[in-house]
């Protein structure tokens, strides 16, 4: 009995310790105060409200410039206002073309019309608003008239590409049939043009996302034979996301518009997405080489690659019009240091009725909006000033969010300390991206919000999560012994784009999913219908958002100290040096081999004349790079990070005064400022962060300090080198600013 009371007593004092632990960057007694405003906040967002604001802002079709897209920013609006929100709407004007004319048919060997139409299901009641429902399309598509023979390239990637050109396969004055998945999907048609074709069509194969995973819709939630994926095609890796006619400026009434020959952003060939049902009859027609093993779909019919003899006819004609995106911005003001921004947002507009994209995030976010205003009727008083933003026209890509954030750059880059982001939401386990500054902050977040359905924290599922997805016994080792979980690199693909990439203000991307599969994505069949019978069909998750989203803000709306943590992100650099490293050796190593083999005769040797197949080109292998200045760089910063923490942690014992507080938190929002240039990425300047950002030939999925690493891929060794050297100055940069930041908190200690 006695060493149980001994144990008791000890798991008492445990935890009762660790409930009293400060949070980074407050001190014990403001932990405290902090820690009830935060339960008090968790314990409002309701599941019964997110259900209703799903209803409402899904029932009608709201792409941008759409009348209920209207409708809903001045309901929106309404909402904020409510709940004792300062609120406006921010309107821009965008290039958003819409089609007049979508004509796609196979002349050979037969004939066959596609249907290009979704039809309605009887028990979805909302797929049936046909009259303002946008046809299925890909926006930024240019016009054209095209016909020639069809030839199947797989996901359409470099890769594919590739494997074409073993198999003695051209592309030049084709149009090519490419699967959706594996990349972002203007990627598809990018490739495409680079290699000769004059159009492209975009299918949703069954093996990705329709009866190989699961029961179709309406009796499962994946994607029917007549389901088509609409998107846009914009080229905003190469060039940059928002309005193409005023790129690095706000669309506003009097800015200088370029001519839409003169936008880089649109695409080169016609592009047009379809179902599986219209893909299947041209796929069919198809002969040449069958298709890799790997290429080959779950239509019943045997993959070949073509060319033809299959020709079809493809006619594309757009309305290119300027259209309104409205951006409802609410303000709760700070009052300790007000000129400190704490940025929250999620885009409400969709192509068609968008329950799950974007209003299972956009609903999220209302409810963390109306408990904030219940919290300021009790007396919370955040230290920071906090923005919340609704915004347009994302769908297109990123237009509202852009331009607003284009307009407002001044301003963001003094007092933006970080944006938070959301775009959907689902079932199963919390999703972190963002700058590694943050990734401390986060898993301590995570630590405090219950998982809905497990009832352990979203923190500790999502860890027994990866360890189960593991692929070594190393990286469960990490999972297990870490302190913080790892937090995923953002790219783009949503409005955290502009903040990040241009402005270099600290992101974070919040999710809950992986329990839920869907076929529905940008279909007529995203809908109220789908959500409430094939996802969070509770709203339990939507709850757990807005706890989850709701609780990260207040910490930095809170926190004495911004709650930056700079030992994660240096370890996060060295580990992104490694792969660097990686990266070049295995090329040396591949391409090495590869001409090995050439030299001993191996293709010529293993040729099946029957399948006949061209050997891969001879090629240089790529030189040593110079990674010391990087390695250097990181070293420094490592050795920066650890005496911030030593001297934080002695700072919430002792804490400065507010004069203190205050030049050292400006000195910490110009932090993640350290790893942009003003020249940008190279061959496309808007991008300017040289850790993060979405790969030329990714879209969507980051590339990790991407200079250097797409410089190693495209094969330009001279400018890796070169990069690597920027690269490493802007990490010394930082080393040096979070060094000031120690020496900020040393002197106040003395």
């Amino acid at each position: 009995m006695r060493n149980l009371v001994a144990v008791v007593l000890i798991l008492t004092f445990n935890l009762s310790a660790a409930a009293q632990a400060a949070f980074t960057g407050f001190t014990a007694a403001s932990t405290q105060t902090e820690r009830d405003w935060e339960t008090k906040f968790r314990a409002i967002p309701s599941p019964d409200n997110q259900r209703e604001y799903m209803r409402r802002l899904s029932a009608r079709p709201h792409h941008v410039g759409s009348a209920y897209d209207k409708d809903n920013a001045q309901w929106i609006l309404a909402r904020f206002k409510e709940w004792g929100l300062d609120a406006h709407i921010e309107t821009f004007d965008v290039l958003f073309p819409t089609p007049k004319i979508r004509i796609l048919e196979m002349i050979e060997p037969t004939k066959f019309a596609a249907k290009l139409d979704e039809p309605a299901i009887a028990i979805d009641p909302t797929s049936n608003q046909k009259s303002e429902q946008l046809p299925t399309y890909n926006a930024y598509s240019i016009d054209g008239d095209v016909t020639a023979p069809l030839v199947f390239v797989n996901y359409g990637l470099p890769k594919d590409y590739e494997d074409l050109d073993r198999l003695g396969i051209s592309v030049k004055g084709a149009i090519v049939i490419a699967k959706y998945g594996n990349s972002w999907r203007g990627i598809k048609p990018k490739v495409a043009a680079e290699h000769g074709a004059i159009g492209c069509l975009i299918y949703s194969d069954p093996a990705d996302d329709g009866y190989f995973v699961d029961d179709v819709f309406p009796q499962g939630p994946m994607r029917n034979p007549n389901g088509v994926q609409r998107g846009s095609v914009m080229d905003f890796p190469s060039s940059n996301p928002g309005d193409p006619l005023t790129p690095g400026i706000g669309a506003t009434p009097g800015a200088k518009r370029l001519t839409i020959k003169e936008a880089q952003s649109i695409s080169k060939i016609p592009v047009l997405p379809i179902s599986y049902g219209d893909a299947q009859p041209l796929l069919a027609a198809l002969k040449g080489p069958m298709a890799p093993e790997s290429w080959r779909g779950a239509l019943a019919i045997p993959y070949h690659v073509g060319p033809g003899p299959a020709k079809v006819h493809l006619k594309l004609e757009f309305n290119w019009d300027l259209k309104p995106v409205n951006d409802i911005i609410a303000k709760i003001p700070g009052s300790t240091e007000p000129d400190q921004w704490i940025v929250r947002g999620n885009h409400h507009d969709a192509w068609v009725n968008g329950a799950e994209d974007p209003i299972s995030g956009q609903m999220a976010l209302l409810e963390e909006a109306r408990a904030f205003g219940e919290l300021l009727k009790q007396g919370w008083k955040p230290r920071r000033t906090i923005i919340y933003c609704a915004w347009d026209g994302e769908e297109p890509m990123l237009l509202g969010s852009t331009e607003w954030a284009e307009a407002h750059a001044d301003e963001l880059r003094q007092h933006a300390a970080v944006y938070i982001n959301t775009d959907g939401n689902g079932r199963g386990y919390l999703g972190m991206g963002g700058s590694h500054s943050l990734e401390h902050l986060m898993n301590e977040v995570a630590r405090d919000i219950e998982d809905p359905e497990s009832k352990v924290s979203v923190w500790k599922r999502e860890q027994l999560h990866e360890i189960r997805e593991a692929k070594s016994a190393d990286d469960r080792q990490e999972l297990r012994s870490r302190a913080d979980l790892r937090m995923d690199p953002l790219g783009s693909g949503t409005d955290y784009t502009a903040f990040l990439d241009h402005l270099g203000i600290a992101s974070l991307n919040l999710e809950y999913s992986g329990e839920d599969a869907g076929g529905i994505y940008h279909s007529i069949y995203d809908d109220f219908y789908w959500y409430t019978h094939f996802s969070d069909t509770t709203f339990v998750y939507g709850r757990a958002l807005s706890q989850t989203v709701g609780t990260t803000v207040m910490r930095l709306a809170d926190a004495e100290v911004l709650p930056f943590e700079f030992t994660d992100l240096a370890d996060t650099v060295q580990k992104y040096t490694k792969e660097l490293e990686k990266l070049l050796k295995d090329k040396q190593d591949e391409i090495s081999e590869r001409n090995r083999e050439l030299d001993e005769g191996l293709f010529r040797a293993t040729l099946d004349p029957r399948r006949p197949t061209v050997a891969p080109p001879r090629e240089d292998v790529p030189p040593f790079l110079n990674f010391a200045p990087m390695h250097n760089a990181a070293d420094a910063l490592t050795r920066a990070a650890q005496r911030y923490d030593k001297t934080l942690a002695n700072a919430q014992a002792h804490p400065p005064n507010s004069a203190t507080l205050q030049s050292l938190n400006e000195q910490l929002i110009q932090s993640e400022r350290r790893f942009t240039d003003d020249a940008g990425l190279p061959r496309r300047p808007w991008y300017k962060h040289l850790l993060y950002g979405p790969g030329v030939y990714t879209g969507y999925a980051p590339k990790t300090v991407p200079g250097v690493r797409e410089a190693i891929e495209q094969k330009r060794y001279t400018e890796a080198d070169q990069e690597i050297v920027r690269v490493a100055k802007a990490i010394q940069d930082e080393a040096a600013l979070v060094n000031a930041a120690a020496e900020q908190l040393e002197k106040a200690g003395q």
